[in-house]
């Protein structure tokens, strides 16, 4: 199996997201074909021991698209940019799956124009997982695009749901639409309108409308919205997670030599705590709907996260997640 790892483009630089590479051809069966700048990554892969690992290939690039770019003008006229390269691989199969954390709008513009949409799907969608109480939820889309049609969200819905199956292993996932109630009457003119579509749709488990809380309780295993409304959620979760655990030790550093003594006898717990909120410990969040997995991570993603989604990269071509969504779409036509 090989993946493609867009190396450019990112807060901290190429240096993190080679060492995540090298990190994770130690424990995953897979080679990797690292896009960007030839120098930079052959300086790197000598630096953390890896310049004659024979799971490593170097593509060049000589492009950057940057955060601030506009991303269809940028995939368009930086046809030698790192995503597009990496894109343009995923097509030829000469790789797997691809992973990038440079640019979100770049990375799905280079999905859209270089890779295609499965026959059938309108818009793709971002399945990123989220911890709860009772495992994982799966909150789509959470940024593809920030405005949806009902019919949109409804194959969000069986995308999601095909992901909550063979990358989670739930069984029949319950799918329910983020709205402001659980009664079928509330919501915006949006939530209105795909509520009756998700009740009709044959290839989903719905179980009508779910509230922000639910996303955690574990009530619901796949969370349907726009990626407005669903970029929103996730950061703010991720955002949520950092700050219970910093006001944790806080609570435990301040609050005297009683505090202090129960905060060791808790260490072990607070780790395992920490890990289970920890973005990085779920790799990238993957981009449904289009004809390869794709892969998109945070900007500011370290080695630790780019191991992991790599490792779910791994894990999705397995899975052959990608053919089961194009099935259902063809059987619904």
């Amino acid at each position: 199996m090989k993946i493609a790892l867009d190396v450019m483009g990112t807060d901290f630089g190429p240096k993190e997201l080679v060492l995540g590479a090298v990190q994770a051809v130690q424990e995953y069966d897979c080679d990797i074909v690292l896009v960007g700048d030839e120098a930079t990554i052959k300086e790197l892969l000598q630096k953390y021991g890896a310049a004659a690992n024979p799971h490593f290939t170097i593509q060049h690039a000589s492009e950057v698209i940057d955060m601030h770019e506009h991303p269809g003008i940028a995939v368009k006229t930086k046809k030698d940019a790192s995503i597009v390269v990496a894109t343009d691989l995923l097509r030829a199969h000469k790789c797997d799956a691809l992973v990038s954390s440079g640019s979100t709008g770049a990375a799905v513009a280079a999905a859209l124009f270089h890779l295609g949409r499965i026959h059938g799907i309108e818009r793709p969608s971002i399945a990123t997982p989220i911890p709860s109480l009772t495992g994982t939820t799966v909150v789509l889309d959470s940024g593809a695009k920030v405005d949806a049609k009902p019919e949109h969200m409804v194959q969000s819905a069986v995308m999601g749901s095909v992901y909550a199956e063979l990358m989670l292993g739930i069984k029949n996932p319950r799918v329910g639409l983020l709205n402001i109630g659980e009664e079928e009457t509330k919501g915006n003119e949006q939530a209105l309108a795909t509520y009756p579509l998700l009740k009709q749709e044959k290839n989903i488990n719905f179980i009508g409308n779910v509230e922000g809380r639910d996303i955690n309780k574990g009530t619901v295993d796949v969370v349907v919205c726009d990626g407005f409304v669903g970029n929103v959620v996730l950061k703010f979760a991720e955002g949520l997670a950092r700050a219970i655990m910093i006001m944790v030790k806080d609570a435990i550093m301040n609050g005297g030599v009683t505090a202090k003594l129960g905060g060791l006898l808790i260490k072990p717990a607070l780790k395992k705590l920490g890990k289970r909120l920890d973005p990085a410990e779920y790799g990238g969040a993957l981009l449904l709907g289009v004809k390869a997995p794709f892969f998109i991570c945070h900007g500011s993603s370290k080695a630790k996260d780019i191991k992991s989604a790599i490792g779910v990269a791994v894990k999705c071509v397995k899975s052959d997640v990608v053919t089961r969504i194009s099935e259902l779409v063809v059987r619904e036509e």
